[in-house]
């Protein structure tokens, strides 16, 4: 299969039209030469179904967009991208800036970092009321050939007001903790899904930041605010009846904790690993 060039205004396969308008990100810039991107997302109202506090969770979202797009706009003639690492980090005062404008966008920028090679990779600035709260990366691997078509979809049915929850947006649903793991399920949803049929990176990443950000915060009077996110997809993330996300505390301390999760696909396979770090 041949993939047109980017100025003929193909999407990212990662990052289908139905994602972008789902969560409401908006492109800002985009420079083919440079191979840069400048999105925004507001995501300071967004909370964690299970403590209901602010949650970096949606930022994985806006970081797979925009870092996905500078990779998949430097690939080769005839090839397709998918993610296999995304990370972000975020500065101390980044919850505080975010409850402090809830609605006021996050600005992510991303731009290529090295060349080509086995990997395409990309780091991204993310910026909150003209201050940078953190960062960002998407690496990607390019592979020759991919789907004949991309996988059809229907209208979106959902209503999006500023109340609509983060569950909602990612069509999950809350599953009650046991033994201290959280998980949430994963419904089937085809808006949410890539071009390839499979659930969107980012959205799977932020599901599992939702799981073990509530698994560190299991029982815990003062809340621990995740800082960095570090995820590695393995395999395709396939929803179904299920597909979920679990995660539990490997260690909670005085000050800091760790937290690990899995994204399980309809197969009841493990498709994605992820890691937490949280810091009062």
């Amino acid at each position: 299969m041949t993939t047109p060039e980017p100025a003929t205004g193909i999407q990212d396969p990662e990052t289908p039209e139905s994602v972008i308008t789902r969560f409401g990100i908006t492109t800002l810039a985009e420079n083919f030469t440079e191979f840069t991107v400048v999105a925004a997302m507001p995501v300071g109202h967004l909370t964690n179904p299970f403590t209901g506090m602010p949650t970096i969770g949606p930022l994985a979202i806006l970081v797979d967009d925009v870092g996905g797009r500078a990779n998949f706009y430097r690939r080769g003639a005839g090839q397709w991208t998918v993610s296999s690492e995304l990370s972000i980090e975020l500065s101390p005062d980044g919850i505080d800036s975010l409850q402090a404008a809830p609605h006021e966008p996050v600005v992510a920028s991303s731009r290529p970092l090295g060349p080509h090679g086995a990997t395409l990779l990309a780091i991204c600035t993310l910026s909150h009321r003209g201050s940078t709260i953190g960062g960002g990366t998407v690496r990607t691997v390019a592979i020759t050939g991919g789907p004949d078509a991309p996988i059809q979809r229907g209208p979106d049915t959902l209503v999006r007001t500023p109340q609509t929850s983060m569950t909602e947006l990612m069509s999950a649903e809350r599953r009650a903790e046991e033994a201290g793991t959280y998980r949430l399920a994963q419904r089937p949803d085809s808006i949410i899904n890539n071009l390839i049929g499979i659930v969107h990176g980012g959205v799977s990443s932020a599901g599992l930041e939702l799981v073990a950000s509530a698994a560190i915060n299991h029982g815990q009077a003062e809340p621990l605010r995740t800082a960095s996110l570090r995820v590695n997809f393995l395999r395709p993330f396939f929803a179904g009846d299920q597909s979920r996300y679990e995660g539990t505390a490997l260690r909670v301390g005085r000050n800091s904790a760790i937290g690990d999760a899995q994204a399980i696909g309809d197969d009841g396979k493990v498709a994605i690993l992820a890691r937490v770090t949280g810091y009062r």
